[in-house]
């Protein structure tokens, strides 16, 4: 086993693409007989903190390059939970992984939790669906593995319908079977008034360093370390969606208005400067919804969805921004949808996202589309 550690560390010294990757995988796995023990002997048990000392103790450009093999070899899931496993190894492993791993604004991948509520790529919008399960008013928000409707995708979110009074309340979880604000796994919620027009979303931990809490409940701890190890999770407010009151009820479709507090990309500031202006407080992004045309022809109002709605619904909305190039995310047009939600079954939606917003934002955003509005046209 020495001889073959020797070989394959000559080897990578003169070209390192030349190894393979199960090369790369026999060398992180096996380590060189320890004092006393031969070639070939059965080794006794290893405790679990002197285990866990071998994987911390290996060589960095080894384990650099195994990261980045897993990375290149996983861009989708479910081949990216080996990427999850490699940070899950042990501290330094996760270090590097993080280091390695791009975050959805510049790889257009989501592979951590912490990914949910990082900004989504900035060209092509991250595709997701939502489904609705109407007998215990709960969604779930996947992850779509292909241009179809049918995969069963990667679960991200869900949130669940709670009725407190004359107000509404969606509470989002990491976790489809813990949907409990003093749950571990919890994220966030939405809060709706009375007549179900006006919305307003609370975010776990901070948007930016000094935010107030909106709530005294006590802080809890997030049991995850891959979002956010020492960040209290009360409720912060991030963002309002107001849907036009309108007593009359006149048929048309919604109109619809949010004030959103995006995330910055302080994930991947490269220098201190930029690390302190994503951490202060930056300006709202506001959207409106786009208006759809009336056709004659069809009796009806219409948008272009581009294939990913397929039933008509007043629930479907097209979200862009209001021009303003001075915004820190470098909007500065009415025309680029930044989120897109629509029907494609009697419980299916679809849901695709993109920069400023995150999963979690979009998630919350588009929940506020369901239930009952009593003084919306």
């Amino acid at each position: 086993m020495a001889s073959r550690r020797r070989e394959i560390q000559s080897r990578r010294g003169s070209s390192v693409s030349s190894v393979s990757s199960d090369e790369l995988f026999v060398e992180a796995r096996s380590s060189p007989p320890r004092e006393g023990e031969e070639e070939g002997e059965a080794a006794p048990p290893v405790a679990a903190g002197e285990e866990e000392g071998r994987w911390e103790k290996m060589l960095p450009e080894l384990l650099e390059e195994i990261v980045k093999r897993v990375e290149d070899g996983g861009e989708r899931w479910p081949l990216r939970k080996n990427v999850v496993s490699c940070a899950c190894v042990c501290r330094r492993w996760r270090e590097i992984t993080k280091g390695i791993v791009q975050s959805p604004l510049e790889s257009g991948r989501i592979t951590f939790p912490s990914s949910l509520k990082q900004p989504g790529p900035k060209d092509l919008p991250i595709q997701c669906f939502i489904k609705r399960n109407k007998k215990n008013s709960t969604f779930y928000l996947y992850l779509s593995l292909t241009q179809t409707f049918t995969d069963k995708g990667k679960f991200l979110l869900a949130a669940r319908r709670f009725r407190h009074g004359a107000h509404t309340e969606y509470i989002i979880s990491l976790d489809a079977d813990d949907l409990a604000q003093g749950s571990n796994a919890y994220m966030g919620k939405l809060r709706s008034d009375f007549l179900g027009t006006k919305f307003t979303i609370y975010d776990s931990r901070p948007p930016y360093d000094g935010a107030k809490a909106a709530s005294s409940r006590a802080s809890r701890r997030f049991a995850s370390k891959q979002i956010s190890p020492q960040v209290s999770s009360s409720n912060f407010k991030v963002g309002q969606v107001h849907y036009k009151f309108n007593l009359l009820k006149s048929r048309g479709p919604r109109r619809m208005h949010c004030t959103l507090q995006c995330p910055a990309a302080q994930e991947t500031a490269k220098d201190d400067s930029e690390k302190s202006k994503a951490h202060s407080p930056g300006g709202f992004a506001v959207l409106r919804n786009k208006a759809p045309r009336w056709q004659e022809h069809l009796q009806c109002w219409c948008l272009n969805f581009h294939g990913r709605v397929t039933v008509a619904s007043v629930k479907n909305f097209k979200l862009v921004a209001t021009a303003d190039p001075s915004q820190p995310w470098g909007i500065g047009d009415e025309e680029t949808v930044l989120l897109q939600f629509g029907k494609v079954g009697d419980d299916m939606f679809t849901m695709d996202y993109r920069q400023p917003l995150s999963a979690f934002l979009a998630f919350a955003t588009c929940l506020t589309s369901f239930g009952t509005k009593f003084a919306c046209g």
